[in-house]
């Protein structure tokens, strides 16, 4: 039988394959047909197996070729919504925030007249504890209505004029735990936790055009090939999002990386609604699909919204997501049956426990599909540690979001949780060694796209532009080799794609090359490493500078 000849041979990298036991990169070539690897090994042997008349050689040596990464978290298309205006991340002093948006506002008096002061990326820090209100912004912004998101986007604070434009009054019933704060008398805060709060707010802000939508999205998937990212998941999708997903690929320069979406599911969803997503499981293209849903446990741990076992400080975060929880084993079932992925955000300790016991109720899985999945989980219990790794759920985390505690324990989310609880943030080193799958990812425009920083946190867990910067529970720290797996076979098998993730025959020749080993470099240098170039079934982009 004739061997198929290479179309590509990516010659004499050094290669980390991800496969067990390879634990040793070597200087190996690998060559590449119809957009997947025919085989990996000694140059001579590459090359006399594979090497055809019309074969390109890619010259590789000096450079190490790893899996492409994928970022298990990310909303690159919900993020063009949310990220408009100012973004205020890296301020700390309230100060500085309010003078930030006396210019935005001058800025939009100047080119719009009447239009909306839209900020984004606040650090909940700014307001060192103070009670949230249009007060804090309404002198700055001047009379014009503006909405500022917090940098987890669960909370957002609007000025007086946004809340009037809105018609909002006063508190609101919604079907989930969302809540427009209301001070002793009921009237609006300006205060606004979890998306259903703000949706009247962004029902009658401007919204950006479909066409300058799609041009942001693809910019942003464009920007994460540069630091090594072939493909990602998005997280907060609908029927639209898989619409824009097919326009891109289906324009003139395509999808530049792999993209599976995640359907989001409310307890405010109705039943035509989730018919009408079940019809879309199966929907897809060459490098997108969808196929999971994703659903919520609870919101967020600085506003009380985080569901745990215990009180926090303020005497909250016993509540979840979803007004009865007998609901979302119900919406979990539904799915499952459905032949869905399930996703869930939950980042308190009981919602990660809740989250367990739905997915055991019905197996951990769809028939067909990866085991379901948890989204965030920023504080474990250490009983639910052991769980996951007796299901087989996959811990999806996104380790960079640390960057917004402080080593005293002031910041909002240690100070509610308490130094016991706080102990146990973002443990992926404990998760690992008990066993339990994990995946990695950014939640970008939460934390910055760039996988290298991702990679970076993971291994140090601590900036690492400050060598000097505090290490939070250094015991919890991964290393290169296990932080380069959650970022790239882990991320993989989490969405359920077996031939990613890993450089063998048969593979997705989704690659990332490197001017050095990405493993083997101090962690503090990988934020500065390189990345040469991406290949995308088979397809190479270099990346200059």
């Amino acid at each position: 039988m004739q061997q198929t000849k290479a179309e590509i041979i990516i010659d004499g990298a050094t290669v980390r394959t991800i496969e067990p036991g390879d634990d040793r990169p070597e200087a190996r070539s690998i060559a590449i047909a119809g957009g997947r690897i025919l085989g990996v090994g000694e140059r001579s042997e590459i090359s006399e197996a594979f090497r055809g008349a019309g074969t390109r050689i890619d010259d590789a040596r000096g450079a190490t070729v790893t899996p492409g990464l994928i970022d298990a978290h990310m909303h690159p298309i919900q993020g063009v919504e949310l990220c408009q205006g100012v973004d205020l991340g890296g301020i700390a002093d309230r100060r500085e925030l309010l003078d930030a948006l006396r210019a935005e506002a001058v800025r939009v008096r100047r080119e719009t007249g009447d239009g909306w002061v839209r900020a984004w990326n606040v650090d909940y820090a700014v307001f060192a504890g103070r009670r949230l209100g249009s007060d804090l912004v309404d002198e700055a912004v001047g009379g014009l209505p503006a909405l500022l998101f917090f940098f987890d986007f669960h909370t957002a604070l609007a000025s007086s004029e946004a809340l009037r434009r809105a018609g909002i009054t006063g508190p609101r019933r919604f079907e989930d735990s969302s809540e427009i704060v209301v001070d002793a008398s009921g009237r609006p805060t300006g205060e606004l936790r979890e998306d259903s709060s703000y949706q009247p707010i962004l029902a009658v802000a401007p919204k950006a055009s479909r066409e300058a939508t799609l041009d942001s999205a693809r910019r942003t998937l464009a920007r994460m090939r540069r630091s090594g990212l072939t493909g990602g998941m998005i997280m907060d999708g609908d029927s639209g999002t898989l619409d824009l997903l097919e326009a891109l690929e289906l324009s003139g320069s395509g999808l530049p990386v792999r993209i599976v979406s995640a359907m989001d599911v409310k307890p405010a969803s109705s039943a035509g609604e989730r018919e009408a997503l079940r019809e879309q499981r199966d929907r897809g293209g060459a490098r997108w699909r969808g196929g999971v849903i994703k659903l919520y446990a609870d919101g967020v741990i600085e506003t009380g919204a985080g569901w745990l076992y215990e009180p926090d400080a303020e005497g909250e975060g016993l509540t979840g997501f979803w007004g009865d929880q007998g609901a979302f084993a119900e919406a979990v079932r539904e799915f499952t049956d459905a032949g869905f992925q399930i996703a869930t955000h939950a980042i308190g300790d009981r919602a990660v426990g809740e989250t367990i016991t739905a997915y055991e109720a019905v197996g951990c899985r769809a028939r067909g599909r990866a085991p379901h999945r948890i989204e965030h989980l920023e504080t474990l219990d250490p009983r639910d540690v052991a769980r996951l790794a007796a299901t087989g759920i996959t811990a999806s985390m996104q380790i960079p979001h640390m960057q917004w505690r402080l080593p005293d324990g002031g910041d909002e989310w240690s100070r509610r949780l308490g130094p016991e609880r706080a102990a146990h943030a973002w443990n992926a080193g404990s998760v690992l060694r008990a066993g339990a799958p994990l995946a990695l990812g950014s939640d970008w425009p939460i934390a910055d796209l760039d996988a290298r920083l991702g990679l970076a946190w993971s291994v140090l867990r601590r900036d690492p532009r400050d060598p000097d910067g505090f290490v939070y529970e250094p015991h919890e720290r991964l290393t290169p080799a296990e932080a380069l797996h959650g970022y790239t076979r882990g991320a993989a098998l989490a969405q359920g794609d077996d031939d990613l993730g890993a450089i063998r025959p048969g593979a997705r020749a989704d690659l990332a090359v490197w001017a050095e080993d990405p493993v083997s470099i101090p962690a503090g240098e990988l934020v500065d490493l390189p990345v040469l170039a991406t290949y995308l079934d088979g397809e190479r982009e270099e990346h200059p500078g």
